[in-house]
């Protein structure tokens, strides 16, 4: 026959009231999280000049444009504004050396110009882009060239495409960045392209970079004067031409 034992008064009473202050405590603590507000992220200028490149694409790159995710186009890749498409290089360099390898091609900035080092837009506006290319491995690159069948075009909003450097947009070079050319192994490089546009076509335009394995990779470009290389390009455009 089981027995069965019974607390005394006192104990049951003391063990009840540990049992409501533990249970009370929980649910006060819980409310207390719920209603303590988390901590705000700070608030990033995007317009600030001085801002270095890692600050500016980590916080204003999704605000300048709306041209986000992949349009399921077999050979095409779309990116966010200043995101890194990882390429291949060139099969034929310009200088005959090889330069076949990885490249990483990152449209940062632009900067629309009426006129810029000397040379007036004929159709309306100079869109001039700069772009950080870096070979990443132990292979030298370099950028895919319009005489291949890659390099950068313009893509206009009515779909018209457009080739960089046209007009005397190639002599837009400013100090600080170079026209192109081969990448060392491991090393990277600020270059600028410009494109002689319309007012019209530089409103929706899509930059597009075809690598050279065929591959076509798109950016949506922001409307207006934007990016973290934007003090550095106006600086270098300077001077007496």
């Amino acid at each position: 026959m089981r027995t069965r034992t019974t607390l005394p008064a006192a104990a049951a009473g003391l063990l009840l009231a540990v049992l409501t202050a533990c249970s009370g405590s929980d649910h006060t603590d819980s409310e207390a999280s719920k209603g303590k507000p988390s901590a705000a992220k700070p608030s990033v200028d995007c317009s600030d000049q001085s801002l270095d490149q890692a600050t500016w694409v980590a916080n204003c790159a999704d605000k300048a444009t709306d041209g986000t995710g992949g349009d399921g186009t077999p050979g095409t890749k779309t990116l966010a504004w200043a995101k890194t498409a990882k390429t291949v290089g060139a099969q034929n360099p310009a200088d005959g050396g090889p330069g076949s390898g990885p490249l990483e091609v990152t449209p940062t900035t632009v900067l629309y110009a009426k006129e810029a080092m000397g040379s007036t837009s004929v159709n309306g506006a100079f869109a001039i882009l700069t772009v950080k290319d870096r070979a990443p491995s132990s292979t030298p690159a370099a950028e895919s060239a319009p005489i291949e069948g890659g390099g950068w075009q313009w893509i206009a909003a009515d779909g018209q495409a457009l080739d960089e450097g046209e007009n005397d947009a190639s002599s837009i070079t400013p100090r600080g960045f170079t026209g192109g050319g081969m990448i060392k192994a491991g090393t990277w490089h600020w270059r600028t392209i410009a494109f002689d546009l319309t007012q019209a076509q530089t409103k929706g335009g899509t930059v597009a970079y075809t690598d050279g394995d065929g591959t076509v990779y798109k950016w949506k470009v922001p409307a207006t004067d934007t990016g973290p290389e934007l003090a550095a390009l106006k600086k270098g455009m300077e001077g007496e031409y």
